[in-house]
């Protein structure tokens, strides 16, 4: 079965009695997507889902809103980074106790986690990502896995692409470095 055009969800979704019909289509087109974006910020499998679900419920309550000055993947991708982000900021904030930095955390999540089917060199590779700042670990994940334009990333994290070429150089720069260094 082909995916609807975002279009089509959007003029369902106007449409009070097919609203539960859009929102089932804009689940099945974007939810793997939306995952797997989720998941590279939040590491923890259990943890995506929460934040997923946390996502198409902002989505469900702002579609009406939704103007069309980007594209529809542009705006969810903005509200699933938005949330991701939140959830981090918000477990760190909680969890006060701990002196390592919610990065460390990540990483040893990433180590015990069930879910993860990489191996030694994919792990490593993780592992490196967790050690960028923040907005450098966003981009590189935007830009290398899910291989997104530099101007789409714009209108997502609403930065110049200026900026994102050089935040995706310098954390690949650093990731190279941790990868040399920790052999």
């Amino acid at each position: 079965m082909a995916l609807p055009e975002d279009e089509e969800i959007i003029r369902l979704y106007a449409i009070e009695s097919s609203r539960n019909e859009a929102l089932g289509m804009l689940i099945s087109k974007y939810q793997q997507r939306l995952y797997w974006h989720i998941r590279k910020i939040v590491i923890d499998h259990d943890d995506t889902d929460d934040v997923l679900q946390n996502t198409f419920i902002k989505i469900w309550k702002g579609l009406e809103h939704f103007k069309g000055d980007s594209a529809l993947f542009t705006w969810l991708y903005r509200i699933a980074t938005n949330e991701a982000l939140g959830f981090l900021r918000k477990k760190q904030k909680e969890n006060t106790q701990s002196i390592h930095p919610i990065e460390y955390q990540l990483s040893k999540s990433l180590e015990s986690d069930q879910y993860f089917k990489g191996d030694e060199i994919q792990l490593k590779l993780q592992q490196a990502i967790l050690t960028l700042p923040e907005k450098q670990r966003i981009v590189f994940n935007m830009r290398y896995y899910d291989e997104l334009p530099y101007e789409q990333m714009s209108e997502i994290l609403e930065t110049s692409v200026g900026a994102l070429k050089a935040s995706y150089h310098h954390a690949a720069k650093k990731i190279e470095d941790f990868l040399t260094n920790s052999n």
